[in-house]
């Protein structure tokens, strides 16, 4: 059997054990929805974050007081950017070393600053030593294939050295040309002599059956290139001014020319679609019409049929004529049937 306590713990009553053990009355069962709605009322309540406009928080909070279904997750920090923390980590110490440049070959000794924990290491920057590799020839080669009238071998000797020490700068092979001792060259001359004496090395020394990558100049091309750039470079105002204004006729002219194009492409259509429908309106006319199956026409009777007085059979007996009966004189004219007609018309009058 149930007891009181039974009751109150369905109902979900509250008291102390010894309340429960009581009966229970008409107030304890109808206080239990009010007990019930003031539970669910106590809803958790979130706050407007620090630095949130109101209108921005009430899209996200509604009027039911119902949880906002996205909160940042710095709410308790303020919704400001917040700043950084220092200080939460040991700094790691740096420290003011020594370093040389393998590219260097004279020993030159650098100093910078760098983290304690790298000391002893290689410097980063090693990796980008790039070397250009410069071709050395001997005595003999250059008195059998290398002569050249216009450049004594001192003066090639001192080109190639400059060539090795700036790694192919043309432009500061030329500052630091000795003009003094030797004729003054210009960038073209002396890139043109470097690359001839590479391609005739590259020849002399490649095994056969080898594809060759010999480096080829064009000193004259240059040289017009330069000295294009220089036209273009000195140009006056004026000059400027008339280049513009040839420029944006010579657009005019392109424009009305695709204009142009444009046009009698269309009229090339018209004249095309014109073709094709008289083309087919001809051969429409030229092709034979389709006959429809005829019926065959039933042999013809050797007496025509003509469209005569027919008279009902007379079944009574009695005296009737001859042209009366079924079958006889129907639809026949003949003279005998116009007789018996007389005859029958003279015994009535």
């Amino acid at each position: 059997m149930t007891t009181g306590a039974d009751v109150r713990d369905i109902l979900e009553l509250g008291g102390t054990e010894s309340e429960n053990i009581g009966t229970i009355n008409k107030k304890d069962i109808i206080n239990s929805d009010k007990k019930k709605s003031k539970k669910s009322s106590e809803t958790l309540t979130f706050k407007r974050p620090e630095g949130m406009h109101r209108e921005v928080y009430a899209l996200l909070y509604s009027d039911k007081k119902d949880a906002p279904p996205l909160l940042p997750s710095d709410t308790t920090q303020g919704y400001r950017t917040v700043k950084a923390k220092l200080g939460s980590k040991k700094v790691r110490p740096w420290k003011w070393m020594p370093f040389t440049n393998p590219a260097r070959k004279d020993g030159a000794m650098f100093y910078h600053w760098r983290r304690a924990a790298e000391e002893g290491k290689d410097y980063p920057f090693a990796r980008f030593n790039k070397t250009v590799q410069i071709p050395i020839y001997s005595e003999q080669e250059y008195q059998m294939y290398l002569h050249d009238d216009a450049w004594t071998k001192a003066e090639t000797d001192h080109l190639f050295d400059l060539s090795r020490r700036f790694d192919l700068r043309f432009v500061v092979i030329h500052d630091r040309y000795d003009h003094q001792q030797f004729k003054k060259r210009s960038v073209e001359d002396l890139k043109e002599r470097y690359y001839h004496i590479c391609a005739k090395l590259a020849n002399i020394r490649a095994t056969p059956g080898t594809d060759l990558k010999i480096p080829v100049f064009d000193a004259g091309h240059e040289r017009r290139r330069k000295e294009q750039l220089e036209r273009l470079y000195n140009r006056t105002p004026e000059q400027v001014a008339e280049e513009e204004y040839l420029i944006q006729e010579l657009r005019k002219i392109e424009a009305r020319k695709k204009e142009r194009e444009k046009r009698t492409q269309d009229l090339q259509k018209l004249i095309t679609a014109a073709d094709t429908t008289t083309e087919q309106r001809r051969a429409e006319r030229k092709a034979p019409k389709k006959k429809l199956p005829q019926k065959k026409e039933t042999e013809k009777p050797a007496v025509p049929e003509t469209a005569g007085i027919k008279f009902p059979d007379f079944k009574s007996a009695g005296v009737t004529l001859r042209s009366q009966r079924v079958g006889y004189y129907v639809g026949r004219w003949s003279p005998v049937w116009m007789l018996d007609c007389f005859h029958f018309l003279f015994i009535l009058l």
